[in-house]
């Protein structure tokens, strides 16, 4: 099946002038355009795309995706190095992943924080609560921060 530009862009969820600035930048070198020039898109295309969205919802730049497709051009001569960038996004990913959820949970720490402050009226019960009286969920979070905070105290005092 054949899609414009305005058909692909809605299915991949993205604005159609994505898809002409991944033209211009030469990463669709694979579109076929018909006779008068307009871009068509088939579900090959469609794949390739969710490919090339991957690569930049994972921190690839522009730059860095078209190099891909020229790998992908080279066939079966590039397939280790496009396996080893295919790692490395992954990993980059699970690391981003990591990162927000100790963002998440920060974010969980702080909400009970000030509920329970607001709770209590003022802030002086919740500071003054040891380890222990802070509900499980929230103390490794609160060790941690309590930690990275000596660290850095240890660190300006050597």
């Amino acid at each position: 099946m054949l899609y414009t530009i305005g058909e692909m862009a809605k299915i991949l969820g993205i604005p159609a002038s994505t898809l002409r600035y991944y033209d211009k930048e030469g990463l669709l070198p694979f579109v076929e355009r018909s006779n008068s020039g307009i871009r068509m898109f088939t579900d090959k295309d469609y794949e390739w795309l969710t490919v090339i969205e991957c690569l930049k919802k994972s921190g690839l730049t522009i730059k860095d995706i078209k190099t891909f497709i020229e790998m992908a051009e080279k066939g079966d001569e590039s397939i280790s190095d496009r396996l080893e960038l295919f790692r490395s996004r992954r990993n980059a990913v699970k690391k981003q992943i990591q990162d927000m959820q100790e963002t998440l949970e920060l974010l969980k720490f702080k909400c009970w924080y000030y509920e329970q402050a607001i709770q209590d009226g003022t802030e002086d019960k919740v500071k003054a609560m040891t380890i222990d009286e802070i509900p499980e969920q929230y103390r490794n979070v609160k060790l941690k921060m309590k930690n990275i905070h000596q660290n850095n105290n240890n660190k300006n005092n050597d």
